[in-house]
């Protein structure tokens, strides 16, 4: 999405703007921003404005603007567009349970909407928990257009009454989105085809305030070869797991760009400022691109083969020593090896592909089949939640797994250790793993359970498995 943002701002002479929407604050971290501006940077979208370099709009993190959302959501009040709810949670679900016993579209039910100013005050005064949601039209159809679809209409019937300010006096992304995209003159979005449903809900929020909309265009999400949506669950997904493993830059853009997209003369190998150059949002299709990781490493051979000589070493030798992963190694190596070429063997997982593996190397005298399938189904599972990746809370969490599993820690770790290195003995698995990146890590998860064979029946026996040990079990790292 960044980089068909980014190309098509720079064809139309247009300004390209990174803004952190960290309106969840529980999903929102620190490190995941630094990890958004690492991975564009690396790739060599730049941008003109955000939080790092500033600009006339700022400031350029959701967080940072909550006065702003607030005035605009009290206008919206005022002017009868939005009204304040007193829903509690249990009346909330009940609604939800009722409404889908009946095979109803889930929405709320308007219960608050009729309270007079006098009792919304009194309620407010009295400290009683609220959110504001925004007032759908009781008929009709949204009617928008879609630069990709064309004319596009959505039943206000199925559109529900979003809340736009929570209970924590935070908007929800939707206020949060409109009021930005109008304040910083954004003219175009281009945005997945997931905020399709959404349209409806943005484009009246535009309408409330009397701002102009700005043109749609939703792109094709990207998919895996059996069609399903591409998620961390199946493949990695954060760019700086391809650049840790030796892809280039270029030519992950270049695969990218290829994604739903084609140059004019059909040609593949192409820069980023060919790409700028031709760069027509009509030659996006429509259909879900298939990322396929062969087809990527192909791609990126191509482009190495083009290096000169002494370019392909510079870039192999800045790779094998990266600072940041240098950095963190020495101080488990140094105390370790007698001499220097006892650094290869130790470190050969952490800097290349692990040996493959087999359903035998995962035998062991304390644990069956069965138990190693489950700690490497609940440890995916329990990494998959995690919102920081550092060694203490990958620690806590298996700690706890190993508890809810009634296995010791020692026999728990295991299939980690093999999954992770390729042996049952590595350097400390915990800084290994924070070294090697959650998407990395997840991969070789993946593939151990793959290795295991396990069946769709036993994945899903599994899935129950672990939303039961969840019930009782606190969620470490969020």
């Amino acid at each position: 999405m960044a980089l068909f943002n980014w190309a098509f701002a720079r064809h139309h002479g247009g300004e390209f703007l990174v803004r952190i929407e960290d309106t969840d604050q529980a999903r929102s971290t620190p490190e995941s921003e630094q990890a958004i501006f690492a991975a564009l940077g690396w790739l060599g979208l730049d941008w003109d404005e955000g939080p790092d370099v500033g600009g006339p709009m700022a400031p350029y993190r959701q967080s940072e603007r909550r006065e702003i959302y607030a005035r605009y959501a009290a206008q919206l009040v005022e002017q009868g567009h939005a009204f304040f709810c007193f829903c509690s949670k249990e009346r909330l679900d009940e609604v939800r349970a009722a409404q889908q016993a009946a095979k109803q579209t889930t929405r709320y039910d308007g219960h608050c909407l009729g309270l007079s100013k006098e009792e919304v005050q009194q309620r407010i005064a009295a400290g009683e928990p609220h959110v504001i949601r925004m007032k759908i039209p009781g008929e009709g159809d949204c009617v928008f257009t879609d630069g990709l679809r064309g004319e596009i209409r959505i039943p206000y019937s199925q559109i529900d009454m979003q809340v736009i300010v929570k209970a924590d006096g935070m908007p929800t992304y939707h206020l949060a989105v409109v009021v930005d995209d109008h304040l910083m003159q954004i003219t175009h979005v281009l945005r997945g085809e997931e905020w399709l449903n959404s349209v409806p809900k943005h484009q009246l929020l535009f309408e409330y305030f009397g701002w102009p909309v700005p043109q749609w265009v939703h792109l094709p999400l990207l998919r895996n070869p059996d069609q399903s949506k591409l998620s961390k669950r199946k493949n990695p997904t954060s760019v700086t797991y391809y650049r840790d493993e030796g892809y280039l830059p270029q030519a992950l853009l270049n695969y990218l760009a290829l994604m739903g997209w084609s140059m004019p003369d059909e040609r593949e190998i192409f820069d980023k400022q060919a790409m700028v150059e031709a760069f027509d949002v009509q030659r996006i299709s429509v259909r879900g691109p298939i990322f396929d990781p062969a087809k990527l490493a192909w791609m990126n051979g191509q482009y190495l083969r083009q290096l000169s000589a002494e370019e392909f070493a510079r870039t192999t030798l800045a790779w094998l020593t990266h600072e940041d992963r240098l950095r963190r190694l020495v101080p488990l190596l140094q105390e370790r090896v007698e001499k220097l070429s006892d650094i290869a063997p130790l470190v050969d997982y952490l800097v290349g592909a692990r040996r493959p593996l087999s359903a035998q190397d995962f035998e062991h005298k304390s644990l069956g089949r069965e138990d190693v399938v489950r700690v490497l189904h609940h440890t995916l599972a329990a990494f998959d939640e995690l919102r920081r990746w550092h060694k203490d809370e990958l620690f806590e969490s298996c700690q706890e797994l190993a508890r809810g599993c009634d296995l010791k820690v020692r026999d728990f770790l295991f299939p980690i250790f093999l999954a992770v290195s390729g042996r049952p003995v590595s350097l400390p698995l915990f800084d290994s793993m924070e070294i090697m990146g959650a998407d990395l890590c997840r991969a070789r998860l993946r593939d151990a359970l793959e290795v295991l064979q396990i069946s769709g029946k036993e994945r899903k026996r599994l899935d129950k498995a672990y939303a039961a040990l969840m019930i009782d079990r606190p969620q470490a790292g969020t």
